[in-house]
């Protein structure tokens, strides 16, 4: 089939099976499944039973429960809230205060975790009910948690990385490094704008 037509074929696919609310990995599932089917291929089969077992067979997936499990133990222990103490009299002088302490605490927490799941679940636990309690604006501290929270899908070591590496044959020494600066870029500027934002509404 012509490669223009059978573009034109998946991206209607796509469209068609988003547009009834399928979750995405399921839509991206039908959509390879029909570029097979429009490739006349004639072991189907065979070649997505080779790909799923090369591609979850390599040793680099075996870091994943690692970081899951740390994630899991630091969520339990006491130890993000020392966290949270450390961070909060460096940050008391800046605007915004405490508010900065949800930024900073989920880059440090994502760069020990690797999952922006349990970065927001482990500092939103400290940190929202402290910061409630303080009276501060509840869309603010919301706001930078969950902005922050996102951080754990590129600081390293990001278990997001981990397996776009693997599936993609890239370097994940690379993704990594290729990472950490735009996540440091990223909560400097969280930061900046949850500086100005405090000073505008003070």
């Amino acid at each position: 089939m012509d490669p223009i037509i059978m573009t034109l074929v998946l991206t209607l696919v796509l469209f068609a099976f988003l547009s009834m609310g399928l979750w995405v990995a399921v839509t991206l599932f039908f959509v390879a499944f029909v570029g097979l089917l429009l490739n006349d291929t004639s072991n189907i089969g065979m070649i997505m039973a080779t790909t799923t077992w090369g591609a979850a067979s390599m040793w680099t997936l075996a870091a994943l429960p690692m970081f899951i499990w740390m994630g899991e133990i630091l969520f339990r222990t006491r130890l993000s809230e020392d966290l949270f103490r450390g961070l909060a009299p460096w940050l008391n002088h800046l605007p915004g205060r405490l508010l900065h302490v949800n930024i900073l605490g989920c880059g440090i927490f994502a760069a020990v975790s690797g999952s922006s799941a349990a970065t927001a679940a482990t500092i939103g636990r400290m940190t929202a009910p402290e910061l409630e309690r303080r009276g501060y604006d509840e869309r603010m501290a919301l706001g930078t948690l969950a902005g922050s929270g996102t951080l754990g899908l590129l600081i390293p070591p990001s278990i997001i990385l981990i397996v776009y590496g693997v599936s993609a044959e890239i370097s994940i020494a690379r993704l990594f490094i290729a990472g950490a600066l735009p996540g440091l870029l990223l909560i400097a500027l969280f930061m900046g704008y949850t500086m100005i934002k405090s000073v505008a509404t003070s």
